[in-house]
């Protein structure tokens, strides 16, 4: 266990040290907690997830053949947090716990506040604008990662420091350790479809803290840099994190090498045309609509087929890994009915109508 508690050459592992440990004696912290550690990443997987819709709004809202650097770098960013959402899941399952994905209780009503996030600010549904990406870039904001016993935390990043060290404590505390779900309910990097990182089964404590250090890492960067690890851990080619694409995106400027994690980007422009987008109303709602109405019928349908994505990670994440490969498919459907609902007028005064990401039957 001690080696645990050190850097590995092989893998980067920002840990806890053994002095760090010894300063929680005298503290009562819920980390020990069992059954709030799977809470807490069933909250993880909610969390990663209230991400993906706004994100896709503002994705979709941008016409076709504008915009190129920001639809690569949001789509990068959108697969990305499914990568997290589906690791998040992979530990809970390692540990013996149950994700659900398709519950009424999983789809926040937006505008929402992120789960576990004590920050004030709302996220909406909404089309690509420098406001959409000033909110995004709050999302994925760094902060100290300071010991937490509570429900509010600072960052993404501070939470998942909390998930982390309650992982290493209960392990340690647990006689013949706590990773004993069935190694068959993990979903591998042969059925993850995407681009960008790696997809983490979890077996034991070390790929959990693997797992979470690359959620930590493409979110807000390593070690106080831009980067996001991937090239340390799978010799990827250098990466931003997500927090510093966005940034991006919001300076119309790229970042150049020599620049900091607290400076603004000081490279070549980027051309972003924040006009060049459907001009889609916030957080739309299928109650907004007559019942039997067009565009009643269309958000219905655009939420079925979001359930059906649901339902399919739901399935690939408790017995049938496979089911991810097949969400593909409706992925695209997705894409195409969204768009479906942005090329629709929402009212007289020249807003458009969107995608709603409600919970349907």
């Amino acid at each position: 266990m001690e080696a645990l508690f050190q850097k590995s050459n092989s893998k980067r592992h920002r840990l806890i040290s053994n002095k760090f440990l010894q300063s929680l004696n005298d503290r009562n912290f819920d980390l020990l907690d069992f059954d709030k550690l799977k809470e807490n990443l069933q909250s993880a997987i909610e969390l990663e997830h209230s991400t993906i819709p706004p994100y896709l709004c503002a994705l979709y809202s941008i016409k076709e053949g504008t915009n190129e650097f920001a639809v690569k770098t949001i789509r990068s960013i959108v697969v990305e947090e499914m990568l997290h959402m589906v690791m998040a899941a992979n530990i809970l399952n390692a540990i013996g716990g149950s994700p659900a994905i398709n519950t009424p209780d999983f789809i926040p009503e937006y505008p929402t506040k992120l789960p576990m996030i004590d920050e004030t600010f709302m996220v909406d549904l909404g089309k690509f604008s420098k406001e959409s990406i000033d909110i995004f870039l709050q999302i994925e904001k760094s902060a100290d990662h300071k010991p937490h016993g509570g429900d509010d935390y600072h960052s993404i990043g501070e939470f998942y420091t909390a998930i982390r060290e309650s992982l290493i404590l209960i392990d340690k505390n647990t006689p013949g350790g706590i990773f004993t779900g069935k190694p068959e309910l993990q979903v591998t990097s042969e059925q993850y479809y995407g681009s960008g990182g790696k997809l983490i089964p979890v077996y034991c404590l070390e790929d959990a803290l693997e797992a979470i250090e690359e959620i930590m890492g493409q979110g807000e960067g390593i070690d106080n840099s831009i980067y996001d690890g991937d090239q340390e851990m799978f010799g990827e080619d250098k990466e931003y994190a997500h927090y510093f694409k966005f940034n991006e995106i919001y300076h119309e400027r790229k970042y150049s090498p020599t620049d900091k994690s607290d400076d603004e980007p000081s490279g070549h422009p980027i051309n972003i045309e924040w006009n060049e987008v459907y001009n889609m109303q916030k957080n739309p709602k299928m109650s907004d609509y007559p019942v039997g109405s067009e565009l009643y019928q269309k958000t219905y349908e655009f939420n079925k087929t979001y359930m059906a994505l649901l339902n399919n990670l739901h399935d690939a994440c408790n017995g049938q890994p496979d089911m991810l490969l097949k969400g593909v498919a409706l992925m695209y459907d997705l894409k195409y009915k969204a768009l479906e609902l942005m090329k629709t007028p929402y009212e007289d005064d020249g807003l458009m109508a969107g995608p709603s990401f409600e919970y349907v039957n």
